[in-house]
């Protein structure tokens, strides 16, 4: 890419698309193009074409896409699925009718088997049953990596998949019933020792930027508790404050900072193609073209710490001093969810912030950003 090429990217106000963005900015590409949901939906169809044909990218990061927990995966299915591909297909098609010299899609590793062998290679996909809680999710992401993969094998473009590990970072959702695991552990965690100490003016101000089922900081106290202990910040039988957690805690997740991931994604732009992404198989039978598949990167750290490890960590680094209550009556989802980025460190690029340094950083981010 050259410092002055067109870049459009996609969701880029999003947890990695704004950290995408400042990373391109900092290494001093000057001709980026981003729009926010109300200005352009990539779920209309003729919205994007009409947007591809006006704004004529040269390179695209397709960083948009409906997220959430767990809670948010079982409950909204239908969407999760639908909105999915709609933003897939059209922003994928758009991009080959426009001519993009290439293209960048962001996945997940839920894609993988529920019981995949650890760490997870990127040919272990389509080997098993994906963990329900987030079928319809993986399913959709799954489709996106096999269009890049098909149009590059078909019409010869230059799309490469990525499938990071779970993120956090600036900018995250911390939506208490539609957010991931770490930024909702952090923001009931923090509010429990803001509650700790009193300090209502910090949960207020919490409130305020992020109400909570309708109730901001204008509520009262009790309103304020109330919604709280309905999802799982309350005074437990002793009079502490304690925060409870989904499952067991015994679930292991490996967790990459999002500025990080965003740095890879841009080491990729720059530096890798798709022939440099897998290796072909040869056909089973004379005359059979060569099979070519498995052609996405895993992006992560390759280490893993428990949900209950993570949840103390974020305890300690925030001066809670209650309780963490681990409800096992709730799903833990996957046991086990390790990348091997082999393939990534094959390519040139490592991580360099690990959880604690990370968990540190994030929770300065969230509470400086009230």
């Amino acid at each position: 890419m050259e410092k002055s090429s067109k870049i459009y990217v996609a969701g880029h106000n999003g947890l990695v698309g704004s950290a995408i963005w400042n990373n391109l900015l900092a290494k001093g590409y000057t001709n980026l193009v981003g729009k926010t949901s109300s200005e352009l939906d990539l779920r209309d169809a003729a919205a994007v074409d009409k947007f591809f044909a006006e704004e004529k990218p040269e390179y695209v990061i397709l960083a948009a896409a409906h997220v959430g927990g767990i809670v948010a995966n079982l409950v909204y299915r239908a969407d999760f699925i639908y909105n999915n591909l709609a933003i897939q297909n059209n922003v994928i098609g758009a991009s080959y009718r426009n001519n993009v010299k290439k293209l960048l899609f962001l996945g997940s590793t839920c894609i993988y088997p529920r019981d995949a062998e650890q760490p997870m290679k990127e040919d272990v996909l389509l080997t098993g049953v994906l963990e329900y809680t987030n079928e319809p999710y993986a399913i959709a992401k799954i489709a996106g990596l096999k269009m890049c993969e098909s149009f590059n094998i078909q019409y010869g473009t230059n799309y490469i998949a990525v499938m990071p590990t779970n993120l956090y970072g600036p900018n995250d959702n911390f939506d208490l019933e539609r957010s991931h695991v770490l930024p909702a552990l952090i923001r009931k965690i923090v509010i429990g020792q803001a509650l700790e100490t009193g300090n209502w003016d910090m949960i207020r101000a919490d409130f305020n930027k992020r109400p909570v089922e309708g109730v901001n900081g204008s509520a009262s106290e009790e309103e304020i508790i109330a919604i709280l202990n309905k999802y799982g910040v309350r005074k437990d039988a002793d009079g502490k404050w304690e925060v409870e957690i989904w499952g067991s805690g015994k679930p292991l997740r490996e967790f990459l900072w999002s500025e990080e991931m965003a740095d890879a994604c841009i080491y990729i732009m720059e530096r890798v193609d798709f022939k440099d992404t897998y290796s072909a198989v040869a056909g089973k039978e004379q005359g059979v073209p060569n099979e070519i598949r498995n052609c996405h990167i895993n992006v992560g750290t390759g280490k893993e710490i428990s949900i209950a490890g993570v949840a103390g960590l974020i305890k300690e680094t925030s001066g809670f001093k209650g309780n963490l209550y681990f409800n096992a009556e709730k799903p833990d989802g996957t046991m086990r969810k390790l990348t091997d980025v082999t393939k990534l460190h094959n390519l040139g690029w490592h991580h360099k912030i690990d959880i604690a340094e990370g968990v540190e950083r994030m929770i300065d981010w969230y509470k400086s950003s009230l």
